[in-house]
């Protein structure tokens, strides 16, 4: 199989542990999606990225990638009984959701609005907390596709958190754990290539967003402490 990727998509991200988790080994084919190669036009319907190539088929979009999985190789990561499993499908769209928010915040364009979309994503981590359990993950000591889809919205916050402490897990110490043990998964931890942080970072910076200002003060005021 291969996995049409880019190096920033949580949504490729997700496929990616997925597929770590069920032992299915794949390539890698990364894209620049600024300046999208006419291959990749000519395979992907939305012209976006995850694509699993299986054989001569195509699959697109996160979530069917991930259900097209499930179905084909073990082990299950989704919960046997149907009512579950289809509360597990609904907090996979609750995820999806923390990601428009997470967007919205880095491309937020001044303090006022910095603000309520850190508000939005505190108040979304608060809902999540009041789902957890014992942990470690989101159903306990079984590892889900719920968990897959979480650990790349957990990954932003390591770059967000060495930019400023923007107090959005405060209120959530569940979801501070989970986001802990996800960290350490080694699907969780293989999903995004090893200099994502600086590829994410310089994303940020460019944004022309009020986050990219903050973090061009930040910038600022470690040059300034360099010894001359």
């Amino acid at each position: 199989m291969k996995l049409v990727s880019h190096h920033l998509c949580p949504y490729v991200q997700r496929a990616a542990i997925v597929l770590a988790e069920k032992g299915v080994p794949f390539e890698r084919v990364y894209v620049d999606l600024a300046h999208k190669p006419d291959w990749f036009t000519a395979i992907s319907p939305l012209g976006k990225v995850p694509l699993l190539q299986v054989g001569g088929e195509v699959l697109f979009e996160s979530a069917v990638i991930c259900e097209y999985l499930e179905d084909t190789a073990p082990p299950r990561l989704h919960p046997a009984d149907p009512l579950l499993r289809a509360r597990h499908r609904a907090w996979m769209e609750f995820g999806s959701a923390t990601l428009n928010s997470i967007a919205g915040f880095y491309n937020a364009p001044d303090a006022a609005a910095l603000e309520a979309r850190r508000a939005d994503l505190q108040s979304k981590f608060e809902t999540l907390e009041a789902q957890l359990g014992a942990g470690p993950y989101f159903a306990g000591g079984r590892f889900s596709v719920v968990d897959a889809v979480f650990g790349p919205v957990f990954r932003y916050f390591d770059v967000f958190d060495a930019i400023a402490d923007f107090k959005v897990f405060a209120k959530t110490p569940k979801v501070r754990d989970w986001r802990m043990a996800l960290a350490a998964r080694p699907s969780v931890v293989g999903a995004a290539p090893p200099d994502y942080p600086a590829r994410l970072r310089s994303f940020l910076e460019a944004r022309n967003s009020a986050l990219s200002g903050i973090i061009q003060g930040l910038e600022s005021r470690e040059e300034a402490a360099l010894p001359n």
